[in-house]
């Protein structure tokens, strides 16, 4: 497991499993953010790209704490 120092660290991994787990149960005919987010589809995209920002930074700090 990563060692997680910062706070945005443990966010962010949190972030992303929500958003597997969203992506594994789409597969099944169920998007649960967009269920959460109601007929908004600003916020449904909102929380999309809070999401995938989440990945990127978890890969920034993979990328960092391999060298």
């Amino acid at each position: 497991m990563l060692n997680m120092k910062k706070p945005i660290d443990l966010i962010s991994m949190i972030l992303v499993i929500i958003g597997a787990l969203n992506i594994g149960i789409v597969a099944f005919g169920t998007d649960v953010i967009k269920s959460c987010c109601g007929s908004i589809p600003i916020l449904e995209q909102c929380v999309d790209i809070i999401i995938g920002l989440a990945g990127l930074w978890l890969i920034y700090v993979i990328w960092i704490k391999k060298k």
